[in-house]
């Protein structure tokens, strides 16, 4: 009997306390924004209260930290990330940003020298559309400057991978290799393979590169959490981990090695659904979910990879490539929910979109689903489609940079009527649905400031177009924020326990170095993470960074 009642009293609101008090605090609920000047967490990480300095009257012996003034808010979720990849490209060749073809080739010929050893050179991020001259480049561009390894990188969105001779060599790649379903070799007019690969083409030089193994994994994931902390990111849906991931995240939540909360999602639902058999959930006290799979309908926009259902105002031969039909989408889809696992369907082009709604619409019988099925990215819709989303329940996972970074190309890719169903999150939400929000990096930065400020005022970060880029299509302040934390939450079955600083829920939350709420538009990507806490721990300190 006394081991039960020290059991109670060690869960109990006499356990020791800590009290965050003189900040300028911020939640999300279901209600809207709460304000408050003082926090309460228990020692064992969870929120007793938030409200005034009468709470700190109530607790004369709770630990105390004096916010001097600054803003609090929960942590930050990225509804839409590539954990691997994003610690992938801090450890290989970062083209991003790169302004034409001749710098990614000084950096590519850079790269090579400095790295002697490598038997891959491999890195992500060029992006024609910012070049002089907007074309794809060609594997004879990489072999003026590299012939002797091979050379393969993924494109900034992931759906086209640019390889020198000596990698198509390797991957036995000739003129005469047929297109695989949902994937293209591009070619020049004489039919000659040019050394640019959309979507499942990619996976032919993709197979030949050797597999990491767990320490390498293991490495790649600590880089990333590291770099994430600094921007006050305390969960990632990760959308899309191998088996092998899979094994690392568990041993690494085993050992508390995580350095942030991993929803993670399954790489398609063939083999890797097969070896899981089953959802993993609330795994190491809230750090670890395995309990949705990523599907893909179509490619990417920027690479005319994105299926639509009219050809490409700017290349009226070209639809865009789905990957499955839509039987057969369907059929995986179904598989996945099933066994008890939420899909998360990548759309980018409106027939991408039309496609995955089809297919939920099929599996849910027209209703909503319990397993809250999404749709990744979420990025040109059928302006009649848009309703489906809240009549299916059907969760929009969108990436509010994706827009602005877009922007200078997307209208020539779909032009003035299609563009009003394109990153269209006020009609989404006027509509009923949910939006989740997030980077996808690293195809864009990992800096979830970026995104809230892109989320407000549809600009550059240059402050371009002055007057916001479809700026109808925007959100409010407390709408975006609520789209990073518990509309985020709730996108992973987590709204109970995370999203928002509420009684009983994880203590995630960061210090900020002005207020979210106050500053001018402009200053909100330029807004500073002074502190990072998860479970009631810090995490991640600036001062300390320095």
């Amino acid at each position: 009997m006394r081991t039960l009642v020290l059991m109670l009293l060690a869960g109990s609101s006499f356990a020791g306390e800590t009290a965050i008090h003189n900040v300028s605090g911020y939640t999300s609920t279901t209600e809207g924004i709460r304000e408050f000047s003082v926090l309460v967490f228990a020692d064992d990480g969870r929120v007793v209260a938030t409200g005034g300095e009468s709470l700190l009257k109530a607790r004369p012996d709770a630990i105390r930290i004096d916010g001097n003034g600054r803003t609090l808010l929960p942590g930050l979720t990225d509804g839409h990330a590539h954990l691997y990849n994003y610690g992938f490209l801090q450890q290989n060749l970062d083209l991003a940003g790169t302004p034409s073809l001749t710098e990614s080739l000084l950096k590519i010929n850079a790269y090579a020298k400095e790295n002697p050893h490598s038997r891959w050179i491999q890195g992500r991020g060029w992006n024609q559309v910012l070049w002089p001259i907007k074309e794809f480049p060609t594997a004879a561009d990489i072999d003026a400057v590299v012939s002797d390894r091979p050379v393969l990188l993924d494109r900034i969105d992931g759906h086209a991978v640019w390889a020198n001779s000596r990698a198509m060599e390797i991957a036995g790649i000739t003129d005469d290799t047929p297109d695989p379903v949902g994937g293209r070799i591009v070619r020049d007019t004489s039919g000659k393979a040019t050394g640019v690969f959309i979507d499942k083409a990619e996976d032919l030089l993709k197979a030949q590169i050797p597999q990491p193994d767990w320490d390498e994994i293991r490495e790649v994931y600590r880089t990333a959490f590291a770099g994430l902390a600094p921007y006050g990111i305390t969960g990632v849906h990760d959308a899309g981990v191998t088996i092998r991931e899979v094994e690392v995240l568990i041993s690494m939540a085993d050992d508390r090695e995580l350095g942030l909360r991993v929803y993670a999602m399954l790489d398609g639902a063939d083999e890797v659904l097969d070896q899981m058999e089953k959802p993993l959930k609330r795994y190491a006290e809230d750090m670890l979910d395995i309990r949705a799979v990523k599907l893909y309908s179509d490619g990417a926009l920027g690479s005319r990879g994105a299926a639509m259902i009219e050809p490409y105002s700017d290349d009226p031969e070209n639809r865009g490539l789905p990957f499955f039909t839509t039987e057969d989408l369907t059929g995986l889809a179904h598989k996945a929910n099933y066994m008890g696992f939420q899909v998360g369907i990548h759309a980018i082009g409106d027939l991408g979109n039309r496609m995955a709604l089809d297919a939920f619409d099929a599996i849910q019988g027209g209703k909503p689903s319990m397993l809250r099925n999404r749709i990744e990215h979420a990025q040109v819709i059928d302006l009649p489609d848009i309703p489906r989303f809240a009549e299916l329940g059907v969760i929009a996972a969108m990436q509010a940079t994706h827009a602005t970074s877009d922007m200078n190309m997307a209208e020539d890719r779909v032009g003035p009527i299609r563009i009003r169903g394109a990153y269209a999150w006020r009609r989404l939400l006027d509509s009923g649905a949910m939006l989740a929000n997030g980077s996808d990096f690293p195809v864009e930065l990992a800096n979830p400031w970026h995104g809230l400020y892109a989320s407000v005022t549809r600009k550059s970060r240059e402050g371009l177009p002055e007057g916001g880029w479809y700026a109808d299509q925007g959100l409010t302040r407390a709408e975006a924020l609520h789209s990073f934390t518990l509309a985020n939450a709730y996108a992973a079955h987590q709204e109970d326990y995370l999203g928002s600083l509420e009684p009983g829920k994880w203590a995630d939350f960061i210090m900020i170095d002005r207020d979210y709420f106050e500053v001018p538009e402009s200053e909100i990507d330029d807004i500073q993470v002074l502190e990072t806490w998860i479970a009631g721990e810090r995490v991640y300190s600036a001062e300390e960074a320095q």
